[in-house]
């Protein structure tokens, strides 16, 4: 699969950015939680999207008290404002056996153009009874449109878990 050209879109002022907090990661996913809650949906299992859906998939899993929570990693960012044709399914995927009957909720930092939500919607699709979406952020270009989000975006969003860059020798930044 070739690899795109460098974006030659700047990555926005700080002043045009959403700047989430570890703080905001407790409230949202406590929104999050209380929004399954009130919609009636009682999920059998948190699908957390890696990397960036791992800290509030978890945090939404504990805020419901759904102890079934497992992660799937999709990549298709590659660098900042820099993505691969299609989103890719890294092994090792979940296993989804004996779960017909399984309610899923699945669990990410933002839906931006909502491909990777598609692609996790696609592999879930008649493995389990019903997925429904979670995130942190929507944007209106996302062709998911998701079940419950906290807030709503066209902005670029630094994410306390990401915003800093990996430590020296780490690797990529990239979410």
């Amino acid at each position: 699969m070739a690899m795109p050209e460098p974006s030659s879109t700047p990555v926005p002022a700080l002043s045009e950015r959403e700047v989430m907090t570890w703080e905001h990661l407790g409230e949202a996913a406590r929104h999050l939680a209380e929004a399954v809650v009130a919609s009636g949906y009682e999920p059998d299992i948190v699908l957390a999207i890696a990397r960036g859906g791992l800290l509030p998939g978890g945090a939404v899993s504990y805020a419901l008290g759904v102890k079934n929570s497992c992660a799937m990693n999709v990549e298709f960012y590659t660098d900042v404002d820099q993505r691969l044709e299609v989103p890719m399914v890294l092994p090792p995927a979940p296993e989804l056996v004996d779960l017909g009957h399984a309610k899923m909720l699945v669990v990410d930092d933002v839906a931006d153009t909502g491909r990777t939500l598609e692609v996790v919607q696609d592999f879930c699709a008649g493995k389990v009874a019903e997925v429904r979406t979670a995130v942190l952020y929507e944007k209106p270009q996302s062709v998911v449109k998701c079940d419950y989000v906290w807030r709503r975006t066209d902005r670029w969003i630094d994410f306390p878990w990401s915003a800093a860059g990996p430590v020296a020798g780490g690797g990529s930044a990239v979410a």
